[in-house]
């Protein structure tokens, strides 16, 4: 598994805006997907807040807009990446260091290359438990 700690700076409609820590996440056993997760201080709710997304749009969103769902990623001015975490509650948007994305993405493709994904599948271990819960 792969972290990595982030400053995300939350933008708002106040004139400052406000930086709050999240991790990015990456496990070999889930090979198309990210994690982004905000701590307890950091969310609405007071409990931590993970959200879940394919790792194509966050190395696509880097370079041009990418998204039409719950989450959008698109690069905005120079050395900032804008991620939109669209919920019934309301959408939260932050700003990333364009950097610290590239190098969290340099390091999923270094653990599993783009491509190489269904490689790390385990098929038989996921319909087993897709089978369980249905019975």
């Amino acid at each position: 598994m792969i972290e990595q700690a982030v400053q995300a700076r939350l933008i708002s409609s106040a004139p400052r805006m406000e930086t709050v820590p999240a991790t990015l996440r990456y496990d070999r056993a889930e090979p198309f997907a990210v994690r982004m997760a905000f701590p307890p201080p950091a969310t609405l709710e007071g409990v931590e807040v993970s959200w879940m997304f394919a790792r194509d749009l966050l190395a696509t969103g880097v370079d041009t807009r990418a998204g039409l769902g719950d989450v959008r990623v698109r690069p905005y001015g120079y050395g900032r990446t804008v991620l939109e975490f669209h919920a019934a509650e309301g959408t939260a948007m932050i700003h990333v260091r364009t950097a610290d994305l590239h190098r969290f993405l340099q390091r999923t493709h270094a653990l599993v290359p783009a491509g190489d994904e269904h490689l790390h599948l385990d098929v038989d271990h996921d319909l087993a438990e897709l089978l369980r819960d249905a019975l």
